[in-house]
């Protein structure tokens, strides 16, 4: 029963996306043609595009198919739906537009080709999401139910239990519990249908009543796998296996596939493939047109600093980057030249005298900083990220400091969320590197912004700015 009901949805996808692919089409065919839009109509065949939208629906089928798009995704997200969406629309058009070349007798206006592709995301995006919305609300309501087992030890067990029954709209109804642990039980978890011998499990398994079983075991008792795995079977039900893995998982932890084998990765950057691609493209963009904003001020800043002490207009310093690659990180010079001649490589203090007059006002305001969108640009920095500390300090702190390494996992960033919440400079070390983890954790372009926006209105003024 649950099979046809997968077929049933999986087929009202399929008959959804063909319909909203040739809506997104004969609207763009449509707003080119019967509009002046995009200026003056040009002359057209009207059998080439319907040629083109008997193309259409065959390609993005097969690739939708191929690419599997229409799995389960109960568990899955929107963004992660999105995505997905994304790569397989781009895929669909990149075959498309081959196979124009091939038929170089269908001639099309590429406005409209652009308008459907953007049509098409928006399109399928709505349905989907209206899809979706409807299958939790007929979930809420007791329809489209997975009856499930929970099989682990007790404290797993019991979060995973209130994790899935918090989220009613995934449609899991947990029948059962059975701990593999008795010695590990807890009070109060009898009142979750403890099931309290093999026997009964299995006996339940087997009437036909249960569609997936969850197992979730710290990594010291994943020798039960196996076992817990043999006790079923060839039983046709789904086995979800959720490990604990406590402290392990200290960076965007995470799974995937490998010729079959599963790997789970423990720390991870979140800024690959496409994620790199928007992160940079923000840099460039944004960075770019900061620096060109901010030219007059930097070649006065540089005339005064020339006018009030003697030596180069521009400080460079080794700092460590992303992976621990060094990199020559630009400031403009607040200090008297050489000015760690003596010292060596030392956090400056409060009213250190080494800090020129005209330095201290710049340190005050952060327009020292400016130089760094040269470093953006050049691709050393980014706008956004923690920031990048000296190789010798690095070298003590990660001896004293938990996790502290794990800020190389990202490029750094010229402004960060430890940064617009006050810990810069001297701060504590701690607060710095938990914010900074915590900004990996949760990276989003959106988050990105914000700091950007969050710089503008605190950060360049707040009291620790000008000790760092």
């Amino acid at each position: 029963m649950l099979k046809k009901h997968n077929e049933f949805f999986k087929s009202l996808m399929r008959l959804n996306d063909l319909l909203f692919i040739s809506l997104a089409w004969w609207l763009a065919y449509a707003l080119r043609f019967y509009t002046n839009l995009f200026g003056k109509p040009e002359s057209y065949v009207f059998r080439h595009y319907v040629i083109a939208w008997l193309l259409i629906l065959p390609v993005w089928a097969a690739v939708f198919e191929l690419l599997e798009y229409y799995r389960p995704r109960r568990l899955s997200t929107y963004r992660r739906e999105i995505v997905d969406l994304m790569k397989c629309s781009l895929l669909a058009l990149l075959i498309f537009l081959a196979m124009l070349f091939l038929i170089r007798e269908i001639v099309l206006s590429r406005v409209v080709v652009v308008l459907f592709w953007f049509c098409t995301l928006i399109f399928l995006n709505f349905s989907h999401i209206a899809l979706r919305e409807g299958l939790r609300f007929l979930r809420y309501r007791g329809f489209n139910l997975r009856h499930s087992v929970v099989v682990g030890t007790g404290a797993q067990a019991r979060r995973l239990l209130q994790k899935l029954k918090a989220y009613r709209h995934l449609g899991y109804n947990i029948v059962g519990v059975f701990l593999v642990d008795e010695t590990k039980r807890e009070p109060g978890e009898n009142d979750f249908n403890a099931i309290n011998d093999l026997g009964a499990l299995l006996m339940l398994v087997r009437s036909g009543k249960v569609d997936g079983i969850f197992i979730t075991l710290p990594l010291d008792q994943s020798s039960y796998l196996h076992e817990i795995q043999q006790w079923f079977g060839d039983e046709p039900i789904d086995l979800h296996f959720v490990p604990d893995l406590g402290n392990l998982a200290t960076l965007r932890g995470n799974v995937e596939e490998f010729d079959g084998m599963q790997i789970i990765s423990l720390q991870e950057s979140p800024q690959y493939g496409w994620n790199f691609l928007l992160k940079r493209s923000m840099d460039l963009l944004i960075g770019g047109a900061t620096l060109c904003f901010f030219l007059p001020v930097m070649a006065m800043i540089a005339i005064v600093i020339k006018l009030t002490s003697s030596g180069p207009v521009l400080y460079r310093q080794e700092r460590m980057g992303l992976d621990g690659e060094p990199f020559e990180m630009l400031k403009f010079r607040t200090m008297v030249n050489d000015a760690e001649r003596l010292t060596g490589p030392i956090w400056s203090a409060e009213d250190d005298p080494r800090v020129t007059n005209f330095g201290r006002w710049l340190r005050r305001s952060s327009l020292d900083e400016l130089p760094q969108l040269i470093n953006v640009l050049r691709g050393d920095m980014s706008l956004v990220g923690p920031r990048p500390e000296r190789p010798p300090l690095i070298k003590e702190f990660r001896k004293s400091i938990p996790k502290y390494m794990l800020r190389q996992k990202v490029k750094a960033g010229m402004t960060g969320w430890a940064q617009v919440n006050g810990w810069r400079g001297n701060t504590s070390l701690e607060q710095r590197i938990e914010h900074d983890i915590d900004y990996i954790e949760h990276w989003s372009l959106g988050r990105d912004l914000k700091i950007l926006a969050l710089t503008l209105t605190r950060g360049f003024l707040h009291r620790n700015v000008g000790k760092a």
